[in-house]
């Protein structure tokens, strides 16, 4: 296990001899697991209602933006849309508002999202075992939920109130979702929110102890960083391009075999170069508002963050092929759960 001490080093190492020996080795190891394949997803947002206050989300309790969820109808509006551009990876994201968007809502999506993709992960509030366990059996295979930071004193700090101010309810969500039977369990942390260091270490302990705990399960991990809302920055993000892609580099280098995701956060440019590094899986064609595909106009639209990587799905394709990368659109076959 790598300590804290030579993450330090190797975040803060100007060289750029040792940054690009770091490159190369994650490379060599993408390769060697993951050969010249990048997944392709979408994030499909159905719903803004949220309970929680968090200073650096676009969808928080205390934000000023037109709340809603999206009708049956719709669902089936949004998603036969990404069906149609090609989309068989689904990420169906929600606030954190446990009234507005329950289990039984969870359920009913996950049964509409059944006939238009192969396969289906949540993005939503943490929830017992038993309801991830329902989950499940309605056909969802992946869960995301991300620990933010896991420095104790900041997470207070940016998570006010809500349900998800509660540390240790979120902490142990993964646990809950690998009890419950979920396939594929994403972790992340927020780059900007606290020391990139001490997060990255400790979420390297929280994978080591999921992966020993609940060895059957498949583990992905993701690097989002702090972005404007609307133009505006909710919260200052000091993590610059090389930082991530040291991070992105580093965390291949420590699981060879585990999915590293990227999203449209990133800017163009960014994301076609980490795809030699260490990426595995990438959004394409992405919108972060609700219904902000075919429901709601652009202009209207209240987004969770600014994207930054327009392009679409035939775009994102076209690029990869260029590359000499191999897109997949699925690589699962749907059975019953």
């Amino acid at each position: 296990m790598i300590s804290l001490v030579d993450i330090k080093n190797i975040l803060h190492d100007p060289n750029p001899e040792a940054t690009e020996q770091l490159a190369q080795d994650a490379g060599r190891l993408t390769r060697q697991y993951f050969g010249r394949t990048i997944t392709l997803y979408a994030p499909l947002y159905l719903s803004n209602f949220c309970s929680s206050y968090c200073t650096y989300c676009g969808f928080h309790s205390h934000n000023r933006i037109k709340r809603f969820k999206l009708t049956a109808e719709q669902m089936r509006q949004e998603m036969s849309f990404l069906a149609k551009q090609g989309i068989e990876n689904i990420l169906l994201l929600t606030g954190e508002s446990y009234q507005a968007t329950p289990l039984d809502y969870l359920k009913e999506v996950a049964t509409i999202a059944k006939t238009y993709f192969s396969n289906i992960s949540m993005e939503v509030h943490p929830m017992e075992e038993a309801e991830y366990r329902e989950l499940f059996a309605h056909g969802v295979d992946g869960i995301t939920v991300y620990q933010e930071t896991y420095n104790r004193k900041r997470y207070k700090e940016v998570h006010i109130s809500g349900k998800k101010a509660d540390y240790d309810y979120r902490l142990a969500a993964p646990e809950r979702a690998a009890k419950g039977g979920i396939r594929h369990i994403a972790l992340g942390i927020l780059l900007g929110l606290a020391d990139t260091a001490e997060d990255l270490h400790a979420l390297y302990q929280h994978l080591r102890w999921m992966e020993r705990h609940h060895p059957g399960v498949e583990y992905s991990v993701s690097f989002p960083r702090l972005r404007a809302i609307k133009g505006t920055d909710f919260a200052y993000c000091d993590v610059d391009d090389i930082t991530l892609v040291k991070v992105i580099c580093l965390t291949r280098i420590q699981f060879p075999r585990m999915g590293i995701n990227l999203s449209t956060r990133e800017d163009a440019g960014l994301r076609d170069h980490a795809l030699e590094l260490g990426i595995t899986r990438i959004s394409a064609g992405s919108n972060t508002s609700v219904g902000g595909y075919t429901v709601t106009a652009a202009e209207k639209q209240d987004p969770q963050f600014d994207i930054k990587d327009h392009r679409g799905v035939k775009d994102i394709i076209a690029i990869l092929k260029e590359h000499n990368f191999d897109p997949v659109l699925t690589d699962w076959r749907r059975i019953d759960n």
